[in-house]
């Protein structure tokens, strides 16, 4: 207890700004931070405590509370370099903690290193969150020497890190021969075409590339034709327009794992959806598509929807939430629902004429109903040569005559989904089971 009341007075003494300007030359061998071994009987909390003792790091709280918990989160705690060697003094023979998130707290590459040193005797610890911390490609070459030897982590985010090409070689070095890292947060660095060889090399399950400028990068989509693991991929605000939406359609036709697609905020008109819509017909294992905030229309919406209805799509949820679709859209939708797909979910927008509009047809038969007469009654009623066709112009007549509850655009609309062909004839017979 004498060692927590110490510390706890450190804190009032320490600042990480002036200890982060002293001694850069700092040796990562965790055990001379431990030769006299004092540390045995100790907990972890009092070994982290004589750590930041003698380094002259500032403990956090949150790390010294978190006694038994197997997810230790100090996020955004500005833990620093020294900081960083203190836990990982204290927790290179840990066996609790599974989970390490140190996002945003400016580890840069002398603080990976002793995270990396210690993850060499841990063997309990494995995910580790690393992103925004400032790393580089020096930072990256410490993370691939670790990843060269990795025996336990199977989760690394680095995002933010200000990783560029090169230190993709670093990385896909690492990884060509790892056959234990499932998940790879990438985000948010400088990749271009570095990150390519990624799917052809690992066994990820889950990667994330998005905010990274990847257009021209086709190759990462031939590399997924081939890959038998990848069940994730996020590739969101990544500069991907028509070219690579042609190579990752091919890359569908073919690849039998992938189970969640984020393609949001790229450049993906009407014309990159109907190439992404041939791939989705094809392929029995994409239950995820996100595609908000793409330059498409109703017109790509509708062929990622007839895609998504094909006989063998296995596309469960479609994210166009940021596209305004007609009512022919909504219609297709809300039949394929009743008949074929009920589970089928699709976000999208609709003006509100539209949701007006496809209230239409409700609106007629009910006011027919009213009057105790039916859709074929009505037309009938105005077919007086018996032909089965009676022309629009003496449609809209009739219907304003009777005082029907329908605005202009509701009656334009029912006018266009009767007459189909715009042949200015209404054949009514086919309208039976309305």
């Amino acid at each position: 207890m004498a060692d927590l009341e110490e510390a706890a007075a450190g804190l009032q003494l320490l600042t990480s700004d002036q200890k982060l300007t002293q001694d850069q030359d700092w040796d990562t061998d965790l055990d001379e931070d431990d030769s006299s071994g004092s540390r045995r009987g100790l907990s972890r909390a009092e070994v982290y405590l004589q750590a930041c003792r003698r380094i002259g790091a500032v403990p956090v709280s949150a790390f010294v509370r978190a006694v038994s918990d197997t997810t230790v989160n100090l996020n955004h705690y500005g833990v620093g370099p020294r900081g960083a060697r203190a836990l990982a003094v204290a927790l290179k023979d840990d066996k609790v903690v599974t989970k390490l998130e140190l996002e945003d707290n400016r580890l840069k590459a002398e603080g990976t290193r002793y995270l990396m040193k210690m993850l060499q005797s841990n063997t309990t610890i494995e995910s580790l969150n690393i992103s925004h911390n400032q790393l580089g490609l020096e930072g990256a070459s410490v993370v691939s020497k670790m990843l060269l030897d990795n025996y336990h982590v199977k989760s690394i985010k680095l995002s933010g890190n200000d990783f560029d090409d090169s230190a993709a070689e670093l990385l896909l070095h690492a990884l060509k021969d790892d056959r234990l890292i499932r998940e790879l947060d990438l985000s948010s660095n400088r990749f271009s075409s570095g990150a390519d060889g990624l799917l052809g090399r690992s066994c990820l399950e889950f990667l994330d590339l998005s905010w990274n400028r990847l257009r021209g990068a086709s190759s990462l989509f031939t590399a997924l034709k081939v890959n038998s693991t990848l069940k994730q991929l996020l590739l969101s605000h990544s500069s991907l327009g028509g070219t690579e939406a042609k190579s990752l359609s091919q890359a569908l036709t073919e690849n039998r794992t992938l189970e969640l697609l984020d393609l949001s905020a790229n450049a993906m008109d009407d014309e990159a959806a109907g190439l992404l819509s041939l791939g989705l017909t094809s392929n029995p294992t994409l239950r995820v598509l996100k595609l908000v905030y793409n330059p498409m229309t109703n017109t790509g919406a509708l062929s990622l929807l007839k895609a998504a209805l094909s006989n063998k799509s296995a596309l469960e949820n479609l994210d166009i939430s940021s596209v305004f679709v007609n009512e022919d859209f909504v219609e297709m939708l809300t039949e394929a629902r009743r008949r074929r797909r009920p589970a089928l979910d699709v976000q999208y927008s609709a003006m509100s004429f539209v949701t007006r509009n496809l209230t239409a047809l409700q609106v007629f038969k009910e006011s027919l109903a009213e009057r105790n007469m039916s859709v074929m009654d009505f037309f009938k009623a105005l077919d007086k040569e018996g032909s089965r066709q009676v022309s629009t112009a003496d449609f809209r007549k009739a219907v304003k005559e009777a005082n029907l509850p329908l605005d202009q655009h509701q009656l334009g609309w029912l006018v266009r989904k009767f007459d189909g062909k715009c042949t200015c004839r209404i054949a009514y017979s086919q309208f039976a089971d309305i």
